[in-house]
């Protein structure tokens, strides 16, 4: 093999840049990082209202899915662009036990709940309230505002304080840490204590 001139070679090592410039363009380009790329997984989302300030947030959709998982979406979507992108609900979900308009936020999970089975009434709220508490427990350190305005004795303004609580927490600890979320006395934590979990 003859030897290169520094010439020819100068010429071989500026060919092997380019080579490698536009290898990495394409990986980049063909998205090879999150699962809502992954092939047949769910059609580009189009979120209705535009993109808040653009970029992506992450969310763990999980429940009555048919993929499970952590979903990467545009910034400002809502959680049916999740539930969707996680495949759709599968026939045992209960959509009613999800707002389903609500936008999406960084870092939380999506939790698609199933419906009550016959004959596994759902255990009403003592005092005659009306609301019924979730089939499972709800899961204080991942629950959406939504989840927890759906607890017995829980309105949107209680479940805001008990995200807040959390959020300054750094999660909870235990279920009797509840108790000292503003607004939840002795009562509405007795009727609390068996719907929620940590």
């Amino acid at each position: 093999m003859p030897d290169l001139t520094p010439r020819q070679l100068l010429a071989c090592a500026a060919l092997a840049a380019v080579i490698v410039v536009v290898g990495l363009g394409r990986l980049d380009g063909s998205g090879g990082g999150g699962r809502d790329d992954a092939a047949g997984a769910a059609p580009a989302i189009k979120v209705s209202g535009g993109a808040e300030g653009g970029g992506r947030v992450v969310v763990h959709v999980a429940g009555a899915v048919r993929r499970p998982g952590v979903y990467r979406l545009p910034a400002g979507a809502r959680v049916e662009a999740a539930v969707r992108l996680a495949g759709g609900p599968t026939r045992r979900a209960d959509l009613g036990g999800l707002n389903l308009a609500a936008k999406v936020e960084d870092g939380r999970q999506v939790l698609v709940p199933e419906r009550v089975r016959a004959g596994a009434a759902p255990t009403a709220a003592p005092g005659g309230g009306g609301a019924a508490a979730p089939a499972q427990p709800v899961n204080l350190n991942t629950a959406t505002l939504e989840q927890l305005d759906a607890l017995p004795g829980v309105g949107p303004a209680t479940a805001q304080k008990i995200l807040d609580f959390r959020d300054e927490r750094g999660g909870f600890g235990s279920v009797e840490e509840l108790g000292e979320v503003p607004g939840i006395g002795p009562v509405r934590m007795a009727a609390l204590r068996e719907a929620v979990t940590v």
